[in-house]
């Protein structure tokens, strides 16, 4: 089974090889320091399983990069280990069908139980979150298409647009603004503000037309 490990930081990268060079079912490890040496890597050799964090300075975040490896080597296993335990990021993770999603702080063991549980063709997430909270976020329902308005209020909102500023764009009140922004979070599972700014940065509403 060959590994490729996805992170910006070194330590991090030989700390996770050290773990799984213990596994002898591993018989290939090998590194990226970038989203784009992993997708160059991937197609070249075509790993069974990345792992893969999120937050990579100055070239392509960890989700892009899972979307070109996906687009193009659909069969590889994609698990990120991130620092990052916010609803928004896990619910981007299962949105673009990412296997796994493992928290940096986790036990060493739990990198190889991630392993083998996604090849076995089963989802691997050990995350803050209750198990009726992640079915939640994969239900549908949750997940339902915004409307075209409040796609156009998401983009404004991606922008750092205020409620006010929002409404004047659109020819509408503040209060359904506000309307439309209690709405989408609540079909996107968010609970701060905060987050629907990040949902709408990730999922590219700052170029909607």
């Amino acid at each position: 089974m060959k590994i490729l490990i996805v992170d910006d930081h070194l330590l991090i990268r030989k700390g996770v090889r050290l773990l799984l060079e213990r596994v002898a079912y591993i018989t290939a490890i090998d590194e990226a320091d970038s989203g784009t040496a992993a997708i160059t890597y991937a197609q070249k050799y075509q790993p069974d399983v990345v792992l893969l964090d999120l937050s990579m300075p100055g070239g392509l975040d960890g989700f892009t990069t899972a979307r070109n490896i996906k687009a193009n080597l659909p069969q590889v296993k994609i698990i990120v280990l991130t620092m990052h335990d916010e609803e928004v990021y896990i619910q981007q993770a299962l949105q673009q069908n990412i296997e796994g999603y493992l928290l940096k702080n986790s036990e060493g063991n739990e990198v190889a139980e991630a392993i083998e549980t996604v090849m076995r063709g089963e989802r691997y997430y050990r995350t803050p979150l209750s198990a009726e909270q992640l079915a939640k976020l994969k239900s549908p329902t949750t997940r339902s298409v915004l409307t075209p308005r409040e796609k156009e209020v998401l983009r404004f909102v991606a922008l750092g647009y205020t409620n006010i500023q929002i409404g004047e764009q659109l020819s509408i009140s503040t209060k359904t603004v506000e309307r439309h922004k209690a709405n989408m979070m609540h079909k996107l599972a968010l609970k701060e503000s905060h987050e629907l700014v990040q949902y709408g940065i990730k999922n590219d509403y700052l170029s909607l037309n």
